[in-house]
């Protein structure tokens, strides 16, 4: 844009000085350079006249009756809207103090009176082009944050589905029916919702806790990737060391979880599914498996995933009707599970698939 020829620009210009004379002189120079001059004789005005125009530059006379420039700069510098314009002050005065005042308060320029057009309309013109660029680089790292937002989402989204996949293949390894993980997932979410229901747990159960579970809650067996097939779905009962192997599925499983998230940030989704993936087969009296954690101690997503997990393998592959089932579980709760979630489980027995 060539400052200087009318008509080019139209940004609108805010002049605040209670001269009236002031006024004019940079009203014609502001239009000559094809600008358009908004004009305010107070500092008080010019707050009102800046809301409903949202000028590209302030041009403000320093000593003036009531607000003066140097409190006029303060305000919108401390205002997070308007913090961004540049001010130039204009004044008779042309002491290092006072210039170094208007410099210390965010002004971005001084300019001393008489004034000259060509020097105001050069100094206005370098403002302009400043706030410009500045406006256009906060634009385009707008732009770059929202365009790597949408790239990490996509990196997301792709570990999420590699995952899946490794979690399906782990489901296969064990012979689980085709829908046990997506039940797995269902009842997850019904189960925490009529926890969140209850005083005792309502403190510990968001929504996002209620979505993360769902989603985290099918990769509870993806260490079995690690583990044969053949002793997987082995028919016979298994040897001490065959069944060491299997346990070890809860640390291969957080492990990879781990690797796969190494270099991300904090991350809700795979906290939980760390936690569920390690802990999920550890006992409410301590008797489970990796770390023989006991009570509450075991992280509480790990213990939804748990008891739904033995609700989906009874009425799947066992073929239990849900009240035979829950009549089994009803003898391990206070051993394998939380009596308390158990109890829950019952009351929200009949919304389970």
């Amino acid at each position: 844009m060539i400052y200087g020829e009318k008509g080019t620009g139209r940004e609108p210009i805010l002049i605040v000085d209670d001269v009236e004379t002031n006024r004019a002189i940079l009203e014609e120079i502001i239009k000559d350079m094809g600008e358009r001059p908004i004009l305010a004789e107070s500092g008080e005005q010019a707050l009102e006249l800046v809301k409903q125009w949202c000028p590209q530059l302030v041009l403000t006379d320093i000593s003036m009756p009531g607000m003066d420039g140097y409190e006029l700069c303060r305000i919108l510098k401390g205002d997070k809207k308007t913090k961004n314009i540049p001010i130039v002050f204009i004044s008779a005065f042309d002491d290092p103090n006072d210039i170094m005042e208007g410099f210390s308060l965010g002004g971005e320029d001084y300019i001393t009176k008489p004034f000259i057009p060509k020097v105001v309309q050069a100094r206005v013109g370098v403002q302009l082009r400043l706030h410009e660029a500045k406006r256009e680089l906060m634009e385009m790292n707008r732009r770059l944050q929202v365009s790597v937002s949408e790239q990490l989402k996509q990196m997301e989204l792709e570990k999420k589905n590699i995952l899946y996949a490794m979690a399906n293949i782990a489901a296969q390894n064990s012979d689980y029916e085709k829908e046990h993980m997506d039940r797995l997932g269902h009842n997850c979410r019904i189960l925490a919702q009529g926890m969140q229901l209850s005083p005792k747990f309502e403190k510990e159960i968001s929504d996002t806790c209620i979505e993360t579970i769902e989603l985290a809650a099918p990769l509870c067996d993806i260490g079995n990737i690690g583990v044969s097939k053949e002793i997987l779905q082995k028919k016979t009962e298994l040897t001490e060391e065959e069944t060491a192997i299997i346990q070890n599925h809860t640390n291969i499983g957080a492990k990879l979880l781990k690797d796969i998230y190494v270099n991300s940030d904090y991350n809700e989704f795979i906290s939980t599914s760390i936690d569920i993936a390690r802990y999920h087969h550890e006992n409410w009296d301590g008797s489970g498996y990796p770390d023989g954690m006991a009570g509450e101690r075991i992280p509480l997503a790990a213990q939804i995933v748990s008891i739904m997990e033995r609700y989906c393998t009874l009425t799947g592959e066992k073929a239990c009707s849900r009240e035979e089932a829950l009549e089994v579980m009803g003898k391990e709760a206070g051993v394998k599970f939380n009596p308390d979630i158990f109890e829950i489980c019952c009351k929200i027995s009949r919304q389970l698939c």
